[in-house]
């Protein structure tokens, strides 16, 4: 067999169901043998929601989403999912191309990628964004390296890897016998959990053990870890109330009686609360970046009163933010068995806290029936199609900020949002992914700017026979620039067109609904469950609620408010 085919081979023995790209260049290799593989490929419009596609497969399995391309776009459209998953700790694999063409790789100025004169230099650009990244030149080069390529996207903290096909090695045919030898993908690819150490766990026991007011930080990693059942058996051990991070929202029913919503700057005010008032917090798996801090408010957390525990994959993480008096460093679900199997806590604090705090999933605006339609209205109108067998993705803007305080999820893994680079236009192909991979129903949730970015995902889900809910928050602007302005319209290129989504989305094949009232929102979401196809609903908001100054905490008001 030649290269190619061999790769194909081991995407196989490796269990990879479905690879998102497009093709071009040595890619082409590639995808003209997966049509005899097990593999499905799906290719959507572009490089860039292929790219979001395997990303959000990869944060959703925990098994490395698989991004295919020709190398110049998987080294510009294709970073975006790379980034996302670099950030947001998602495993993923790209397998892209040098677009070499043999004795003309030194001349060529087109799309030659080894970073001779005129050419590109994309080890360098995926060097940028990647965890590891190969240019293998020879067939067993290059069949290793993907095999590594595997391994080091799941090990330790998760993240993107990627492999560059280097001219014909590709199509070489490849050798029976080979010095130093491949080894068969599931031996090479074996990876192990990290544990912390006994000591750091009994340090960790007795703080809880003696903590009157415990409260834990549940970060992105809980989802990684898929960690869910050992925290909460650590949070009922130790009656420990649970906050997330914005990552971290729904590694914990948000429903739970210790349940006290998500921390930040634009949080819930109840959950920012609760974390100042702790005595010991411990915080697992989450980066503790300035928006999950209040950007350090000074009154948030207090190193000099509190006791902090910071669990993480990463030693350089625990104590990065705030200095920690106990590091518990090992994979998620590892460090809170430990806790769980450990010790135990009593209190009559942290469930009668949680319980006051959950009244910030609610404000008066969320019952209003007023037209437009009050976004907090609309949140809680998809709130009451969101079960434990649904799926929610969210996207950058004003509106992932209103679903992460009003959308109290019910259940684990029911909400995933863009928040590692955060880029727009994350929440549709994100959608067809987790709708790809699960049987559940999935509504992706972004605003008109978003949306358009990425609408040709629906185009997507019908060819694959698959049928998302989006749910488009329409304010005909990029709301959250817009109302950054300090006099009016002193920002530029805020305003857009008013497009018809409803007949965008049915050129595309599926169903589309615009949506004036409440009412008509929520038989609108009621529908669309039971639909064949997509659906697009385009829900006509009030543009004029302020997002930050509505949901801006007290203590990000205390150190000045918006920080860009």
């Amino acid at each position: 067999m030649d290269t190619s085919e061999r790769l194909v081979e081991s995407l196989e023995r490796l269990g990879v169901e479905r690879v998102f790209g497009y093709p071009g260049g040595r890619i082409i290799e590639l995808f003209d043998d997966l049509p005899e593989s097990t593999i499905e490929l799906v290719r959507p419009r572009d490089e860039r929601e292929a790219s979001v596609m395997a990303e959000m497969h990869g944060r959703l399995t925990g098994e490395p989403g698989v991004l295919a391309g020709q190398g110049p776009w998987i080294g510009s459209l294709g970073l975006i999912g790379q980034m996302e998953a670099r950030l947001a700790s998602s495993p993923m694999v790209a397998i892209t191309e040098a677009s070499e063409r043999g004795n003309y790789s030194t001349i060529a100025p087109y799309q030659q990628s080894r970073g001779d004169y005129g050419g590109l230099d994309l080890p360098k650009i995926l060097d940028a964004v990647t965890k590891e990244h190969w240019f293998p030149r020879t067939p067993t080069e290059t069949v290793r390296s993907l095999q590594l390529a595997f391994k080091h996207a799941v090990a330790g903290r998760p993240g993107p890897t990627a492999v560059i096909l280097d001219g014909d090695a590709v199509t070489d045919e490849y050798p029976d016998d080979v010095l130093p030898p491949v080894w068969d993908e599931e031996t090479q690819t074996r990876t192990w959990k990290a544990a912390p150490t006994a000591r750091d766990v009994a340090a960790a026991v007795e703080a809880l053990e003696g903590a009157e007011r415990p409260v834990i930080i549940s970060g992105n990693g809980v989802h990684a870890a898929g960690a869910y059942d050992e925290l909460q058996d650590a949070a009922d051990a130790y009656e420990a109330a649970v906050v997330t991070s914005y990552l971290g929202k729904s590694t914990f029913p948000e429903t739970h009686r210790l349940a006290g919503g998500v921390i930040g700057s634009f949080g819930h005010e109840g959950a920012n609360q609760l974390v100042s008032d702790a005595d010991v917090l411990l915080v697992v798996g989450c980066r503790m970046n300035p928006m999950d801090t209040n950007w350090q408010s000074p009154d948030f957390i207090r190193p000099d009163e509190q006791t902090i525990i910071h669990a993480d994959i990463d030693p350089r993480n625990a104590g990065w933010v705030y200095p920690a008096d106990v590091g518990l460093i090992g994979d998620a679900a590892e460090s809170l068995r430990e806790l769980a199997a450990s010790g135990g806590n009593d209190n009559d604090w942290a469930a009668d806290r949680a319980e006051s705090a959950k009244d910030s999933f609610h404000a008066p605006e969320c019952d209003s029936d007023a037209t437009p339609i009050l976004p907090q209205r609309a949140i809680k109108e998809i709130e009451r199609v969101v079960d434990e067998d649904t799926i929610v993705t969210a996207d950058s803007g004003n509106n992932r900020f209103w679903l992460l305080n009003y959308l109290q999820v019910p259940a684990v893994q029911t909400y995933y949002g863009s928040g590692g680079v955060g880029g727009m236009g994350w929440a549709t192909p994100a959608a067809v992914s987790a709708a790809l991979a699960t049987d559940k129903h999935v509504i992706g949730v972004a605003g008109d700017g978003g949306f358009a970015m990425t609408m040709t995902s629906v185009e997507t889900a019908v060819e694959h026979g698959v049928a998302p809910t989006f749910v488009v928050l329409n304010d005909t602007s990029l709301g959250m620039v817009r109302q950054m302005q300090h006099g009016p319209d002193d920002i530029s290129g805020v305003e857009f067109h008013d497009t018809d989504f409803t007949r965008v989305a049915e050129a595309f094949g599926a169903e589309g609904v615009r949506v004036e009232t409440p009412g008509e929102l929520g038989d609108a979401l009621a529908d669309a469950r039971g639909n064949d196809v997509p659906t697009v609903i385009d829900v006509r908001i009030d543009r004029e609620p302020d997002m930050a100054e509505t949901l801006q905490s007290s203590f990000y008001a205390e150190v000045g408010g918006l920080h860009e």
